[in-house]
């Protein structure tokens, strides 16, 4: 980061919650170079931060995945435990358990964004623990090959669409496309209109795209998870409406409330229903 600056770079992305506090150091040591930071949440003059709700997504998944289990037990691989992956959870979650108000999640922790062997791993755990669908928010192909292996596990891709495991066992994905927003930043530092600014986009701006639903999901549950999508683009549901409580029984969100934003960025709790501790 510090070498690209010096080189003389004018805009520098830094691309993982992790460069955090390292990209607020150097951009303060670098007034005059722009910085735009994923996923994290401080700013400065010469520091923007962006983001992407993969919640919307996860809410789409955990819909198909309620409607798919047949086992009742659906795996989660988490990378860490943060506000970001513990959104996801929760939304996934809460809409699996309104396709199918028996599911149940299991949550492993591989403590990595990419890291084939340990996705791997965690995967394998999940499917001895019963769970015939399984959701993961790390980047690699790991878990599609071992639900493959096993045969009849469900998978989703992440990050990238993994169409490769298509139909089955990935039977949709959620996509980053970041390609505009770098687009329009980089346009702005062209321009001299760049500011810092916080930016969160979902599904309806195109920042979260939803993968092919194979022929693999049955006829009506691809039909609600469309309609789903089409109702988080425009803004008409939001994937945290109450009524909610969280894990300890104490109410999260009264009926019809929506969670904001600022409750969404610093999520730290899961929601009633999930069993076992988030890591400290």
């Amino acid at each position: 980061m510090t070498q690209m600056a010096l080189d003389g770079a004018d805009l520098i992305f830094t691309t993982s919650f992790g460069y955090m506090d390292p990209t607020i150091n150097v951009a303060a040591k670098f007034p005059n170079v722009k910085f735009e930071h994923a996923t994290g949440y401080k700013r400065a003059d010469n520091v923007s931060t962006y983001s992407a709700r993969f919640y919307e997504g996860r809410a789409i998944q955990g819909h198909i995945a309620g409607k798919m289990t047949k086992t009742n037990t659906v795996g989660y691989i988490g990378s860490y435990p943060i506000p970001e992956v513990i959104r996801g959870i929760n939304s996934a979650f809460i809409h699996a358990r309104k396709a199918n108000p028996d599911v149940q999640f299991k949550i492993v922790w591989a403590y990595t964004w990419f890291d084939p062997a340990k996705e791997a791993d965690a995967a394998k755990v999940l499917i001895e623990q019963g769970a015939d669908v399984i959701l993961q928010h790390t980047d690699s192909t790991a878990p599609q090959a071992a639900a493959q292996e096993a045969g009849n596990v469900v998978t989703f891709g992440q990050a990238s669409d993994m169409s490769q495991y298509a139909p089955f066992p990935r039977v949709s994905s959620i996509i980053d496309d970041w390609a505009p927003y770098y687009i329009a930043r980089t346009q702005a530092v062209i321009d001299g209109t760049w500011t810092s600014t916080d930016t969160w986009d979902g599904i309806g701006a195109g920042m979260v795209g939803i993968g092919e639903i194979t022929d693999a999901v049955p006829a009506d549950v691809k039909e609600e998870a469309l309609a789903l999508k089409a109702s988080l683009a425009d803004g008409s549901y939001h994937a945290f409406t109450g009524p909610l409580n969280k894990q300890d029984g104490s109410p999260f969100l009264a009926e019809g409330e929506t969670a904001d934003d600022g409750t969404l960025a610093g999520m730290n709790f899961y929601v009633e229903g999930i069993e076992g501790d988030i890591p400290q």
